[in-house]
C-alpha cells in the first residue's frame, strides 16, 4: 500500500505536470494570437493599399488588372497562414504528447514497483494470482502501446455487410 507521504508526493507531481501542461497550452495560444495579430495588421495594410489603388483606377481594364494582381498574393498569404497554424498546432501537440508519454512511463514504473512490493509480501500459495495480475498489466500496457503507436501502413477495413 502507498503511504500518505507517497500519495502526497504523487499528487504534487501530478499538479506540477498539470501546471506544466497549462503553460505549454498557453504558449500555443500566445503563438496563435501573435499569428492572428500579424494577419490582422497585414490585412489592414493590404486593405488600405488596395483601396488607394482602386480609387486611382481610371477604367474597367485597369480595375480588372488590379483584381488579377491581388489574387496571387492573397492565395499565398492564405497558404502561409494555414502552414503557420499547422506548425503551431503540431508543436503544441508534440509538447503535450511528450509530457503525457513521460507521465505514462512514470505511472507504469510506479505500478510495476507496487506490484513487485505486493508480490514480496504476498502469502505463500498466491503465485498464480500474482502471475495473473502481472499478465493483466502487461496486456494492458501492450494494448495501450498498440493504440498510441502510429500504424505502419494504412488499415483497410472490410466493407460492412448490410442485410435487408
Amino acid at each position: 500500500m502507498l503511504t500518505p507521504e507517497q500519495l502526497m508526493a504523487a499528487q504534487k507531481a501530478n499538479v506540477e505536470t498539470l501546471i506544466g501542461l497549462t503553460h505549454k497550452a498557453f504558449e500555443g495560444v500566445e503563438k496563435l494570437v501573435e499569428l492572428n495579430l500579424e494577419l490582422a495588421r497585414s490585412a489592414l495594410s493590404d486593405t488600405a493599399d488596395t483601396t488607394k489603388a482602386a480609387l486611382s483606377v481610371k477604367d474597367a481594364q485597369e480595375l480588372l488588372a488590379l483584381q488579377a494582381s491581388l489574387l496571387q498574393p492573397a492565395a499565398e498569404k492564405a497558404t502561409n497562414y494555414s502552414r503557420s497554424l499547422v506548425e503551431i498546432a503540431t508543436a503544441t501537440n508534440a509538447e503535450v504528447v511528450k509530457v503525457a508519454e513521460a507521465q505514462m512511463a512514470a505511472a507504469q514504473k510506479s505500478l510495476h514497483a507496487m506490484i513487485d512490493a505486493a508480490t514480496q509480501s504476498a502469502p505463500a500459495g498466491t503465485e498464480n494470482a500474482v502471475a495473473l495480475v502481472k499478465s493483466a498489466v502487461a496486456a494492458a500496457n501492450n494494448a495501450f502501446e498498440a493504440c498510441t503507436r502510429p500504424p505502419s501502413r494504412p488499415r483497410i477495413w472490410p466493407k460492412p455487410i448490410c442485410r435487408r
